[in-house]
């Protein structure tokens, strides 16, 4: 199987002398359906569209934008699989030095390492945009990607430091898509390839002026359409508090799905977001997985070290219904669960054990959350989606045989020596699964456990969204036994959140000796990152409680974020603080003592 087109030459030997769509992304090419660029390329293909690419183009020039010619429908415009201020910076605004998506997991084009010479810019979808309209004025642009779709409001810049406009308004694009993708892809393909006007595509954002947006009232008015407006520009530049007004109202009306239409004053425009597209069932969750990929970088960026990491990995779920506080998942993906079935993962593991560099080891069957797979609603759907907090609804029905069958076929085929999963794994479903977990412990297990638990603290957890502690302390007692009877010896590996909002020193102190007591040594932590499109971020800039309109402590400065990791880092690893890294007040005090 052949990659799509990155050059002229490939395209001129597919006999083309134009392409019908050129898709831009700041990661590297590799032809595998965990990058949405391959993913959303073959499907484009599918439908019988010319399809080449334009993976990490140079940026000091529209040059590379013109390597294919105008584009005969449209420019599609992604950062990548990540958004390009969290590929390039830490969560305290340090530059990265690693990126898995970017040939050898460099973030330089050279050894020159200027901002200037990264393989991805900040704001990725800005600047090729801007490029792609400096090479063809007239040639359609649409926005998508995590990076776009997070970034379809009024957002915050945690790099800046600074609230920004939706990237639809700065970009001057003529669509934005939300969301996964793909039934808005090509229903733009549908309607452009005839000529028809792209308005009121579910799933997609459009940019209107103060005029367009009267008739649009008007047009609405007449034909019942309810619409949602957002607090605005200047509303929210006057008032932080109305920022997390409208971030509760995205995310309120994201997670419900409801039949609304949502618009937001910019500062020279107004952003109008249709209601969602429809999540995929599961027979188009399987036909889209089952196209033809050949699974390989494409040759002229062999080594992306993203790509070994999934190689031999398949998707298998889609969706969240969590809603954690600071992960965007559920806005992207949606609160709906689709499932692939069994027979089509069967059939991906068998194409991929098949391939002569197969190693033997399947190294995940997951998704944003592995054991969501085979859930569903014994009522069909509700409009708060909030499945798992703060208890387990009980209209949620497990699956856990789907589970089990689909490890033991996979596991049971020829050329499979190991099956792991890898995937993240929600505990207080476990603790409704004993089974599974059993199963998974005995077999499926590489090394540690791995879980997430983010805290201890019930005033945080809250703010977290996440399930109360004492479901932790249930589960440890619950995979000690298991793991007594299996006679393994096996750990656990807990993931946590320090410094987020309203999480105090004495929280992050607490937590500590809460999970020694439970055993537990946290390696696994991260500082809270203000990422765009979550309502942790909304308190992070507001300094509100998400679900009530009271203060809550925020910590921003950076020596004060420090202090929580310092303790954490103490209190498992016995790491004293460096000379470059003490705070204003340690050195303080050891002028004081001297």
């Amino acid at each position: 199987m052949q990659p799509l087109p990155v050059t002229v030459r490939e395209c001129k030997a597919r006999g083309w002398d134009e392409v019908d769509i050129v898709l831009v992304s700041g990661d590297a090419y590799v032809d595998h359906p965990s990058f949405g660029l391959a993913l959303i390329g073959r499907l484009l293909a599918s439908h019988g569209y010319r399809v080449a690419l334009l993976p990490q183009p140079r940026y000091h020039s529209e040059t590379d934008f013109q390597r294919f010619g105008r584009p005969r429908l449209f420019f599609g415009i992604s950062g990548g699989n990540l958004d390009s201020i969290v590929a390039n910076y830490s969560s305290n605004g340090k530059v990265r030095d690693f990126d898995a998506y970017s040939p050898g997991g460099s973030p330089w084009r050279s050894e020159i390492r200027e901002k200037s010479n990264r393989f991805r810019p900040d704001r990725a979808v800005l600047i090729y945009a801007n490029l792609a309209r400096r090479a063809y004025p007239d040639a359609p642009i649409i926005l998508g990607g995590i990076e776009s779709s997070l970034r379809r409001f009024i957002h915050f810049d945690y790099k800046q430091n600074r609230l920004r406009g939706s990237h639809l308004s700065d970009a001057k694009a003529d669509l934005l898509i939300y969301g996964m993708a793909e039934r808005a892809v090509v229903t733009v393909a549908q309607l452009m390839e005839k000529g028809h006007p792209l308005g009121g595509i579910p799933g997609t954002c459009m940019r209107m002026t103060e005029a367009e947006m009267d008739v649009f009232r008007q047009d609405c008015l007449d034909r019942g359409i309810k619409l949602v407006t957002l607090p605005g520009w200047d509303d929210i530049r006057s008032d932080s508090h109305k920022f997390m007004k409208a971030e509760r109202t995205i995310d309120r009306l994201a997670r419900s799905r409801a039949n609304r239409v949502l618009v937001q004053k910019q500062q020279a425009s107004w952003i109008v977001q249709q209601p969602p597209s429809e999540a995929l069932e599961q027979q188009e969750m399987d036909q889209l997985y089952e196209l033809e990929f050949s699974r390989l970088p494409h040759p002229a960026t062999p080594d992306v070290p993203a790509y070994e990491m999934i190689k031999n990995s398949v998707t298998v779920v889609r969706g969240c219904y969590g809603n954690c506080s600071f992960c965007a998942i559920t806005r992207h993906q949606g609160p709906r669960i689709t499932s692939r079935s069994v027979d089509s993962i069967v059939a991906e593991v068998e194409r991929i054990s098949s391939r002569s560099e197969f190693d033997g080891t399947i190294t995940d069957l997951g998704g944003p959350t592995a054991n969501l797979f085979g859930t569903c609603c014994a009522i069909g759907s509700c409009p708060a989606h909030d499945c798992l907090y703060p208890e387990i609804c009980k209209n949620l029905v497990f699956n856990e045989h789907m589970f089990v069958e689909l490890l033991d076929r996979v596991a049971g085929l020829d050329r499979i020596n190991h099956l792991f999963i890898s995937s993240g794994l929600r505990l207080e479903l476990l603790l409704e699964t004993p089974n599974l977990l059993e199963k998974l412990l005995k077999d499926h297990t590489p090394g540690n456990l791995k879980i997430a638990p983010e805290h201890t603290e019930a005033e945080v957890l809250a703010l977290m969204h996440k399930e109360e502690h004492e479901r932790l302390i249930r589960f440890v007692e619950l995979f000690n036994k298991i793991t007594r009877k299996l006679r393994k010896k096996a750990g656990l590996t807990p993931y946590i959140i320090s410094a987020h909002p309203g999480c105090s020193e004495a929280h992050t102190r607490s937590m500590v000796q809460k999970m020694k007591r439970l055993g537990l040594t946290v390696r696994q932590f991260q500082d809270f990152t203000p990422t765009p499109g979550t309502l942790s971020t909304a308190m992070y800039v507001s300094g509100r409680h998400r679900d009530k309109d009271t203060d809550i402590q925020v910590v921003r400065n950076h020596t004060e974020r420090l202090r929580q990791r310092q303790i954490i880092e103490r209190g498992f690893l016995g790491k004293r603080p460096s000379a470059t890294h003490r705070s204003s007040s340690d050195r303080k005090k050891k002028r004081d003592r001297r």
